[in-house]
C-alpha cells in the first residue's frame, strides 16, 4: 500500500530557516545585554557638590615682603685741610770706601791648602787595577788568579769546628771584608746559620796576607770583596 502524506503537512520542511531566524534574534539580544550602559544619578550629584565646596574656599592672601634699601654711603668732607711738614729730615751721608793711593794696603798672607784624598770605595767587579795577592804579580788575568788564590787559602786554613760536628750543624757563611789602600784587610762581616761557623770564617779571613793595594784612575783605593764559606759534613 502507499503511504497516505500530505506534502504540505511536512513540519521539518523549514526548520533551518527557523533555526537561523532565531540564532540571530538570540545573538542581537546578547549584544545589546552587552552593550547596556547604566549611569547612577547620585554619583553625579556627589562629584557637582564637592566641585562647588572646592570653589568656596577662601586662597589665603600672600603678602609680598619688601626689602628696605641699601644705606647711602657716606658724603665726602667739603674741605680738605693741606698740613704742611714742619719736620726737618737729617740727610745721611755715605762716606766712600775707596782707598786712596797713599793709604797702606795690607799684605795677605798665602795659605797653603793640603788636599784631603777622598776615600773612596770600587767594587771588585769594576775596579780597574784589581788587588794582587800575593804570587799573582806575573799573572797575565789578575782578577782569576785572585780569585783562585782566595779558594787555595780557604782550602788551606779550612777547619771544621768541632762543636759544630756534633751538633750537626752546617751551612754557608757569606764573608764580606775590604782590602785597604795599604793592601791590609779589615772590615770583616760574616753572615751565617751558626756562630761557630762564623768564628772559623773570621779566623780563616784573618791568616789572609797583606796585598798590592788595588786602583783606580791610578791612586789606591778601598776595594770590598765577598766570598761564601760552605761548611758541610760528609
Amino acid at each position: 500500500m502507499e503511504p497516505k502524506k500530505n506534502p504540505k503537512a511536512d513540519v521539518g520542511r523549514n526548520s533551518g530557516l527557523y533555526f537561523v531566524v532565531g540564532l540571530a534574534l538570540v545573538m542581537l539580544i546578547v549584544w545589546r545585554g552587552l552593550e547596556w550602559k547604566k549611569y547612577d544619578k547620585a554619583n553625579d550629584y556627589d562629584i557637582a557638590l564637592s566641585v562647588e565646596d572646592q570653589l568656596d574656599e577662601e586662597v589665603p592672601m600672600t603678602e609680598q615682603i619688601k626689602t628696605p634699601p641699601p644705606p647711602p654711603p657716606p658724603a665726602a668732607p667739603e674741605v680738605i685741610e693741606v698740613v704742611e711738614d714742619e719736620e726737618e729730615v737729617e740727610e745721611t751721608v755715605i762716606e766712600s770706601t775707596e782707598t786712596s793711593q797713599e793709604e797702606e794696603v795690607m799684605e795677605i798672607e798665602e795659605v797653603e791648602v793640603e788636599e784631603v784624598e777622598e776615600d773612596i770605595s770600587v767594587p771588585f767587579a769594576v775596579i780597574e787595577d784589581v788587588p794582587v795577592f800575593p804570587g799573582c804579580e806575573g799573572a797575565s788575568n789578575k782578577k782569576q788568579c785572585f780569585q783562585e788564590m782566595m779558594q787555595k787559602h780557604i782550602r788551606k786554613n779550612f777547619r771544621y769546628p768541632e762543636i759544630a760536628q756534633e751538633m750537626g750543624i752546617q751551612g754557608r757563611v757569606a764573608v764580606m771584608f775590604t782590602i785597604q789602600k795599604d793592601g791590609s784587610i779589615g772590615d770583616i762581616r760574616m753572615r751565617g746559620p751558626d756562630k761557630n761557623l762564623e768564628a772559623e770564617a773570621l779566623r780563616i779571613i784573618n791568616k789572609l796576607p797583606k796585598m798590592t793595594p788595588g786602583k783606580q784612575r791610578g791612586r789606591p783605593v778601598k776595594v770590598p770583596f765577598s766570598i761564601p764559606i760552605t761548611f758541610k759534613l760528609q
